[in-house]
């Protein structure tokens, strides 16, 4: 590839030189010594256009080159080697030009084969020694060290561990794994040292088989054909039948070639190749780097986008989603000692517990004596108390979790969270939950993707159904699929491919096969997601998933321009032709003219540069906004109450527990309910002459209508309800219906939020930046390790 392309500009700088050379000796009287320049210029040119015509019929396709060729060869045979040598210098430059837009960045493997183990600890008699690791064999016993990525896939030895699983599964939280469980390769060692015995060779292994799929994806990508091409077959027969008809009725050859050379299809080689230049110059000062035309022309075309979860739909990070206070313990005091303690440590769990008990005015100490365990916790002492934050195991010594704690833990599954224990004066005061979060901009993003023409979209992720379903209802995508393997993923990838052009977002490792897969791959790059930005045709190089809808609607108003050029080039073309036919151009003039026709081609082709103009809309004032986002402020506190009412019916009954839900049902229907239909009848009235995407107000109001929907069906059961009445079945189904609609009305909210934050005039800027603030603290990359 590299050879070819320097070929390419070799031939323009020839062709260059022929044409000025033969210019200036013109100029100098020197006829006969011009003529033979031109000829030397537009020889080398032809020459590779008929190395460039046989292999496109043997590879059994016909593109626009023929139509150049018969023109050069018929201008030097007929004594025309001016026309030649124009018609050379336009077809080399398009071919230039051709190589700059359509040039794929290179995929190399190289970030992806570095991160992969070549090293294992392999235990030797009574000591572990370093072993490359394709020496590896099945039942080694090996070490894997705090913070290395396990070798090979094998089974865990030692009395546990903590692995970051987040390369694989896109999962951001660690998980514990005790003896006998498996350990694949490719995963981080979040914890202490542990001992593995090998199940699988190196060859055989998880994240050998990850970089396997991708090279195949890779390898199975049909190449890019010029958009030219396609209107080739239709060019070449009419300008050959204009130009012999021309011939015939004049019986002057040279009229025949004044057509060919009128014909020289460089609208067909400039169009395209100057307005993907232009496209993806856009998009790159959107932060959006886009490999080349191939990909662009493909994301233009897209019907379907799968995204990922964890860090594509998610900050990939953690906020403090709740505290499991143990009996008679405080809760904002455990969050205050705990957060003393965790200013000790970078890590990102650290910082969100920091950041929740700074959010909620607790006045955090400097902690003592600070201890750190890799992967597990901190010790240390605050207020001349001992406090220990991490995982249960670390807090509790070992012991048996009280009945809180079990409860505790199965919320924290519940609600795919992380659970950091707190204990005080060895005592467990409570646990921490802390949970991923979605993007500030997700709903945007999603609604900017309807807006974009983009017919379907679903979610494909290796997190769990429970949790996966709740986004993907909440953001009203048209298919959720979870509990996904990186195979899993290539395989949903490529049933959407049998249907229509399908589209792959990613950020981690585990999704690059299936970025390679996609017809178009985009990866989320900001944060240094090498493996899938290599794997991918386009990266976003800012952390910002909208820019995804910006990259599709760059990609459709550029090919649509590029086939506005081709179409009014191609015209102006066979109006020149015509002229030619009936002796009112020369070649050379034909020649001069087809360049006029191309400098007006590429003209309207850098219009791609250009954003475009957009329906004029009008604006919210920006105090209807701040009103609108101090009501959902509001509304928090009462949801805050159904959270603690939800976890409260985990150990309540019969009186206790009719009660609370009786409580719930107060809170929904006098503020929950209400609220919901004010932004119905009211608010959304409001943005209906602000939005320019009716779906998203449609898609808005759906989410009012599951609200209203839970509401009745929580109505119906507190009804009457009496003591004697409340079974554990009805308990059960009333906490679950409570934690839907808190679930719910927050993710709600905060896609409203984002809305109102998009169509408002004069954003205050102080709010702008409280909410970059608030996601920021969680967002700042994946969670490594802990708990």
């Amino acid at each position: 590839m590299f050879n070819e392309r320097l070929a390419r500009r070799a031939l323009i700088a020839i062709a260059l030189l022929g044409l000025a050379g033969g210019l200036g000796a013109a100029f100098s009287g020197r006829a006969d010594l011009a003529r033979w320049i031109w000829a030397a210029g537009a020889i080398p040119v032809a020459a590779s256009l008929a190395v460039s015509i046989i292999r496109d019929l043997i590879s059994g396709r016909a593109g626009v080159d023929a139509v150049a060729f018969v023109s050069m060869t018929a201008a030097l045979a007929l004594g025309e080697p001016l026309a030649a040598a124009v018609v050379a210098v336009m077809y080399a430059g398009g071919g230039a030009l051709e190589d700059f837009a359509v040039g794929r960045a290179e995929r190399e493997l190289k970030s992806l084969v570095d991160r992969a183990p070549r090293i294992a600890h392999r235990r030797v008699e009574d000591s572990f020694e370093d072993t490359p690791i394709d020496e590896v064999s099945i039942g080694d016993t090996l070490l894997v060290r705090a913070g290395e990525i396990v070798p090979v896939d094998g089974l865990i030895t030692s009395s546990g561990a903590s692995l970051d699983e987040s390369a694989l599964t896109g999962e951001p939280m660690p998980v514990s794994r005790r003896a006998g469980e498996a350990a694949r390769s490719g995963t981080v060692n979040a914890g202490e040292t542990f001992e593995m015995k090998a199940s699988a060779t190196a060859g055989e292994s998880t994240y050998a088989a990850i970089i396997g799929l991708v090279t195949a994806a890779q390898t199975a990508k049909a190449p890019f054909i010029r958009m030219a091409d396609r209107y080739a077959l239709l060019l070449l027969p009419v300008a050959l039948a204009l130009a012999g008809a021309a011939w015939g009725f004049s019986h002057d050859p040279i009229r025949g070639l004044a057509v060919l050379v009128a014909a020289t299809p460089c609208p067909l080689i400039l169009a395209a190749p100057v307005a993907f230049i232009a496209g993806t110059s856009r998009a790159a000062r959107r932060g959006i780097l886009i490999k080349g035309g191939g990909p662009l022309e493909a994301l233009a075309r897209a019907h379907t986008v799968m995204f990922d979860k964890t860090g594509t739909l998610t900050v990939g990070g953690a906020r403090l989603v709740s505290i499991e206070a143990a009996p008679g313990a405080d809760s904002d005091e455990a969050l205050r000692l705990a957060a003393s303690l965790e200013q000790a440590s970078h890590h990102i769990v650290a910082g969100a517990i920091v950041s929740a008990a700074l959010d909620k005015g607790l006045s955090l100490q400097i902690p003592a004596e600070v201890r750190e365990t890799m992967g597990s916790g901190l010790e240390g002492v605050v207020d001349g108390r001992k406090i220990c934050v991490g995982s249960h195991q670390l807090v509790s010594g070992g012991s048996r979790p009280e009945a809180w704690a079990v409860r505790a833990l199965r919320r924290a599954s519940w609600r795919s969270a992380l659970s950091v224990f707190v204990s005080v004066d060895g005592r467990i005061a409570a646990a921490l939950l802390l949970a991923d979060e979605l993007r500030p901009e997700t709903p945007r993003a999603v609604l900017a993707l309807r807006a974009a023409g983009v017919s379907r979209i679903v979610m494909v992720t290796g997190d769990r159904a429970d949790s996966a379903e709740t986004i993907g209802a909440a953001l009203d995508l048209d298919a959720v699929l979870a509990d996904r393997a990186p195979a899993d993923k290539v395989e949903a990838v490529a049933t959407e491919q049998r249907l229509n052009p399908t589209v792959m977002v990613g950020d981690g490792i585990n999704d690059a096969p299936a970025l390679a897969a996609a017809d178009v791959g985009i990866a989320m790059g900001a944060r240094g997601a090498s493996a899938s930005s290599e794997a991918a045709d386009v990266v976003i190089l800012i952390d910002r998933l909208d820019r995804v809808s910006d990259a599709v609607s760059i990609a459709r108003r550029t090919r649509a321009i590029a086939v506005q050029s081709i179409i009014v080039g191609m015209g102006l073309s066979g109006l020149a032709m015509a002229a030619a036919a009936i002796g009112w151009l020369t070649p050379v003039a034909g020649a001069l003219t087809q360049e006029a026709i191309d400098v007006a081609v590429i003209l309207n082709a850098l219009r791609a540069l250009g954003e475009g103009r957009g329906p004029e809309r009008a604006a919210m004032p920006a105090a209807a906004a701040r009103a609108l986002r101090q009501d959902h402020e509001d509304l928090k506190m009462r949801l805050d109450r159904l959270r603690q009412i939800a976890d409260a019916l985990d150990d309540a009954a019969g009186e206790a527990a009719v009660n609370l839900i009786i409580e719930a049902n107060r809170i929904v229907d006098d503020d929950i309910v209400p609220h919901e239909r004010d932004d119905e009848g009211s608010v959304y009235p409001q943005l209906a002459s602000v939005f320019s995407n009716k779906h998203g107000l449609s898609a808005m109001s759906r989410a009012h209508r599951e609200i209203l929907h839970q509401a009745r069906l929580l109505g119906r059961l507190a009804d009457g309800l009496h003591a004697d009445e409340s079974d554990r079945y009805i308990v059960r189904d009333a906490q679950r219906i409570i934690d839907s609609i808190d679930s719910l009305v927050r993710l709600h909210n905060a896609q409203e939020e984002d809305i109102y934050q998009n169509v408002v005039a004069n954003w205050d800027t102080e709010v702008q930046a409280q909410g970059r603030g608030k996601s920021g603290a969680a967002g700042k990359g994946n969670v490594a390790a802990r708990g």
